[in-house]
């Protein structure tokens, strides 16, 4: 039931996406549970109804108590004191029990709306391309998911229901004290306008201020976590001080735009506050000199002095719940700005071919980051791995060597010619199927915050313990876990600080394994091992590659002389292909690079 509901809120709100962020648009999120939101609005009219009728009854009370000349020639039935009191209690009993009834219903619709949105929010995050997050701060990204979610829940729980109570306060109070007393309704409405005028007014600044504030609030949350995940090389330079004072000029940012909005607050609730009391006083004094003329009974008193506190306190809440709808307002558009955003192409739906090993051809490949459009990256790349070849890609940083590993990912498409895989167009593949055939060891091994156990599983979630460790011994770090008390079980701590950083490639190796894919991608994958560590890698990757196509980014150039094809890049172009020993043969960029680098070894 949970699942239809979803995929009903999913349909109604891609329709909502497109028709701007105003109120209509904001409940549009609850229409799966449109039922039980209709429920708990009835039941709150209901209630209302109830504490609507509080001061009438109490009005009765009192003039049940004190008749008065008008209440004693009226001709009408008076009730006693008795009957009127067991009216009142009955009233707020009732008014009690719907009061719970409808405070829960919202508060469970609010929760499985707002629960509903994260998760489509966090789904359409992880689906769009690795263009969207160069673009884009994860600090940002993580205040929509956090703090902006909180908004939006705080309007669903809290800020409806509340303006549901106070507009049946003011609307029906003041249909009551119009029965009660004309003359004094038009007196004390004489105001209304204005306070109405000025709330709309103030409410129009407070939503300019508070967006203000949230950004400049999730611009300091991303100047935490980033200090927090690099925080050894903030260490390591001595940054403790800039770190806390870029930290301290975003929090006083933030802080004087929150104290601006904080002063035109205050200054609209002085206002209402001076002009209720001030209300209160001049409506008072004129139902005295009624009461004195004989046209107003104390009952009717007391029951206009209490609606018209009703209405008051309902005017008076005009700018919290207004400042809420603004809130949500301004939350609720940054969130349907990250949903409009367009996923990843997932490609037709060919599947990728099944096999052992893959056929990879890159025809005439020309790329540019969008980020850099000026900036060619691959300038006509042709290269060919046969299935169960190994193919290695050198040359200095920033030739392109990863942008091809990147596009062979599909991170990003090609600007023109073609990637073919097992001689069908990669853009044309299914995009889930064709990664599952590959697996990536990066130059930067980023390790999840669990357990060595679970970082390893992550190559093919479902493993089972007898896969996981066979895995850890074919990539020759079993024996490193197994002298940690807790195994497979040690947990890594985050990004995999706990761990060096040949142990953390070494368990990114053995995920690769565990995947048992048909492309291995390996970038820079023993750049953080020792030469027994690396020997121990090339062991395993000898048994694991044994059939398999592998593409090989590697700056030591020891650890591709086995490699069937060497493609040299430089500025984005292949300026030489061959074997190890057919490039040495030669004088050229490769035999270059290996000279200088086997100097440089010798040396050390």
């Amino acid at each position: 039931m949970l699942a239809i509901r979803h995929a009903e809120w999913v349909k109604h709100a891609a329709m909502s996406e497109k028709k701007g962020s105003d109120f209509r648009e904001m409940l549009a999120v609850l229409r799966p549970w449109r039922g039980a939101f209709r429920l708990a609005v009835a039941a709150q009219v209901l209630s209302m109804g109830f504490g609507l009728a509080f001061p009438w009854l109490m009005g009765n009370l009192v003039d049940a108590a004190l008749p008065s000349v008008k209440t004693t020639h009226s001709g009408s039935w008076q009730p006693d004191v008795d009957s009127v009191a067991l009216i009142l209690i009955g009233t707020l009993v009732a008014q009690g029990v719907l009061t719970f009834f409808y405070s829960t219903i919202f508060h469970t619709t609010g929760q499985r709306a707002v629960t509903s949105l994260r998760q489509r929010l966090y789904a359409r995050l992880i689906s769009l391309p690795m263009r969207f997050f160069g673009e884009h701060r994860v600090g940002e990204l993580s205040s929509r998911l956090g703090s902006d979610m909180t908004v939006i829940e705080d309007f669903y729980c809290s800020a409806i229901p509340q303006a549901i109570r106070q507009g049946m306060l003011v609307f029906g109070g003041l249909i009551a004290i119009f029965l009660t007393s004309p003359k004094l309704a038009g007196l004390m409405l004489g105001s209304f306008p204005v306070f109405v005028g000025i709330a709309v007014l103030f409410g129009r600044n407070v939503r300019k201020i508070w967006r203000s504030a949230q950004d400049k609030l999730a611009g300091a949350g991303t100047i935490a976590e980033e200090t927090l995940q690099g925080i050894a090389n903030v260490k390591a330079f001595g940054n403790e001080p800039f770190e806390e004072r870029r930290y301290r000029a975003a929090l006083d940012g933030f802080r004087a735009t929150v104290l601006r909005g904080a002063r035109y607050r205050a200054a609209l609730i002085s206002f209402i506050i001076v002009g209720i009391f001030g209300t209160i006083v001049l409506v008072l004094w004129y139902g005295a000199r009624l009461m004195q003329a004989g046209e107003l009974t104390h009952g009717e008193l007391t029951k206009f002095t209490l609606y018209m506190l009703f209405i008051g306190g309902g005017v008076s809440s005009i700018a919290e719940v207004m400042s809420a709808l603004q809130k949500c307002s301004g939350a609720s558009a940054r969130v349907r700005e990250l949903l409009t955003e367009t996923p990843e192409t997932a490609g037709g739906a060919m599947p990728a071919r099944p096999g052992p090993a893959a056929r990879v051809v890159f025809e005439n490949v020309h790329f540019r980051y969008p980020s850099r459009p000026d900036l060619p990256v691959l300038r006509g790349i042709s290269l060919e791995a046969e299935p169960g070849a190994r193919i290695a890609l050198v040359g200095p940083s920033g030739a392109g060597k990863s942008t091809i590993v990147s596009l062979l990912l599909r991170f990003h498409e090609p600007g023109s010619g073609r990637i073919l895989i097992d001689g069908e167009d990669a853009g044309a593949l299914e995009l889930g199927a064709l990664r599952a055939r590959m697996a990536l060891v990066p130059q930067e091994v980023l390790l999840f915050g669990g357990s060595i156990r679970d970082n390893i599983a992550y190559g093919r979630p479902g493993a089972t313990e007898d896969e996981i460790r066979n895995a850890a011994r074919r990539a020759n770090c079993a024996e490193f876990i197994e002298r940690f008390p807790e195994g497979y079980g040690t947990l890594v701590g985050e990004r995999g600080v706990k761990l060096s950083g040949g142990q953390r490639q070494r368990i990114a190796i053995a995920r690769a394994f565990l995947r048992d894919p048909a492309l291995l991608l390996l970038d820079e994958a023993t750049s953080s091992l020792d030469s027994e560590g690396e020997a121990l890698i090339q062991q395993a990757l000898d048994t694991l590659l044994s059939g398999r196509t592998a593409i090989v980014i590697a700056h030591r150039l020891a650890t591709i002389r086995k490699c069937d094809r060497i493609y040299v890049i430089e500025d984005g172009a292949v300026v030489e292909a061959g074997s190890h020993d057919e490039l040495i043969a030669r004088d050229g960029s490769y035999r270059r690079l290996a000279e200088l680098q086997f100097a440089a070894e010798a040396a050390r």
